[in-house]
């Protein structure tokens, strides 16, 4: 029978994320134009469009392609107007799912998200009505095998919030103000401290824990929503089984 473990989830997680890579240039264009519109085109001042960009390096993106996308949100050039939507609902089992998007038609990308969740035996709720059980934060995962004592001395030294070690699997979860995570995974880096995740998130604060047919559901809504062209990420409580085990 299957088992809930968190560091079978983390490597599904990753394997999403890399199975993305076809559509991953267009998701990462649109993150640095917002970025840029937001918070201008100087990465020094703005967190965020410095992580963007990191992204965008880290997935082999031609820096003309980077600039461009810099230019089109800070006012440069012309271009779509992306504007960022959230939306909130509910999956199989009653767990909470965020679907952040960028998008240049929302009647367009409600519509697709809408239809989504309710394909995959969920529902699209009002806003606020799911948003409350998450906390935005910079996460770090490392394997199991990782030494925990250096993680933590780099994780204190650099503004890390937290660093939650699972006895049982031996990962290492490190925790930091969104503001923080670029000077916390540079000294990560500079230490040879290679996570197998890292990105601001929105954590849940608990897990809700599923199996069988609720979990197959929700693992359609995510992929469903994940492969739209305007959802840039999807956050779920839901804890599903490892299916390895």
């Amino acid at each position: 029978m299957a088992g809930h473990s968190k560091w079978a989830n983390i490597q599904h997680r990753k394997g999403r994320q890399d199975a993305k890579r076809g559509k991953l240039w267009t998701k990462i264009i649109r993150e640095i134009t917002v970025a840029a519109k937001e918070g201008g085109d100087d990465i020094d001042s703005n967190p965020r469009l410095r992580l963007a960009i990191e992204k965008a390096t880290a997935a082999n993106m031609p820096k003309d392609n980077i600039q461009r996308a810099i230019q089109r949100g800070s006012g440069g050039t012309e271009g779509e107007n992306y504007t960022e939507m959230r939306y909130e609902g509910y999956g199989a089992g009653g767990v909470a799912v965020l679907v952040d998007t960028v998008t240049d038609n929302h009647m367009r990308t409600v519509a697709e998200v809408r239809h989504a969740f309710s394909r995959n035996g969920g529902n699209l709720g009002q806003d606020g009505c799911v948003a409350y059980l998450f906390q935005r934060c910079g996460q770090f995962y490392f394997a199991p095998g990782t030494s925990e004592d250096d993680i933590m001395n780099i994780a204190l030294e650099n503004g890390a919030d937290d660093v939650i070690t699972d006895e049982e699997e031996g990962t290492i979860e490190v925790l930091c103000e969104p503001n923080v995570f670029g000077d916390l995974q540079a000294a990560f880096k500079e230490a040879a401290l290679e996570p197998i995740l890292a990105d601001v998130v929105m954590r849940p604060e608990t897990e809700v824990e599923i199996e069988g047919a609720q979990a197959e559901s929700v693992q359609k809504l995510i992929d469903t929503l994940e492969s739209l062209d305007d959802v840039q990420e999807v956050f779920t409580n839901a804890s599903m089984p490892s299916e390895d085990e």
